[in-house]
């Protein structure tokens, strides 16, 4: 990677952890950008499932194990937070569009009572599919961002990814005007969102308090 040429990025995996910068303050270097914090709500998605179906002891994680760091990331915050919550969590690895129809049909043959997708470019890509199967196998399922609600994904909890985009660009706009040593930002824009006529269709009762707290309710 070079290190002369001004680079603005967004990712959502620790950029001091992974060796891209020296701090979020003071990154040092040629590169800055957006810090996603995508991965570190892992907790908060489990907990919103959780309270939605509070009998459902076991829930489905899905993870790309082609982006090996968030797989890992996502699997240790999803196994904190379930030890917390009196959850257990199975794991599946999903890397392609066929894994993903196997996999909901492993979940759906194994009684797997609920699903949390993982932050992932791929299955961001693989939006329509997974709400899709989702619905059709009858399993609350809850997503990342809310593009996924948009589709027809019963619920997304993370952050806002035009506003990230947003200040990408203006970020990129600053850098282009010759600033240097800007600092990392984190995303401060965050949704949830829950789809009701998905919730209908499953023929779910959204509890009031998932209601009060919501964002943004698609009717």
């Amino acid at each position: 990677m070079t290190t002369t040429i001004p680079i603005v990025y967004t990712s959502g995996v620790d950029p001091v952890e992974s060796g891209l910068i020296a701090s979020l303050n003071r990154p040092g270097g040629n590169v800055t950008g957006i810090y996603q914090l995508s991965v570190d709500f892992v907790a908060k998605r489990l907990g919103l499932l959780h309270e939605l179906v509070p009998a459902v002891t076991t829930i489905a994680v899905l993870v790309n194990p082609a982006n090996a760091r968030v797989a890992e990331l996502t699997t240790k915050e999803a196994q904190v937070a379930a030890h917390s919550l009196g959850l257990e969590i199975k794991l599946f690895p999903t890397r392609n569009s066929r894994e993903i129809d196997v996999t909901f049909s492993d979940i759906a043959h194994q009684q797997i009572g609920a699903v949390l997708v993982s932050a992932d470019v791929f299955f961001t890509s693989r939006r329509v599919q997974l709400a899709t199967l989702a619905s059709r196998f009858a399993i609350p399922a809850i997503f990342p961002i809310r593009e996924y609600a948009e589709v027809g994904g019963l619920m997304s909890y993370g952050e806002n990814l035009a506003d990230v985009w947003r200040r990408v660009g203006i970020y990129v706009g600053r850098v282009l005007k010759g600033e240097k040593g800007l600092p990392v930002e984190q995303s401060s824009k965050f949704e949830f969102v829950i789809n009701l006529q998905t919730a209908r269709a499953l023929n779910l009762a959204i509890p009031s308090g998932l209601l009060a707290i919501a964002d943004e309710v698609i009717e």
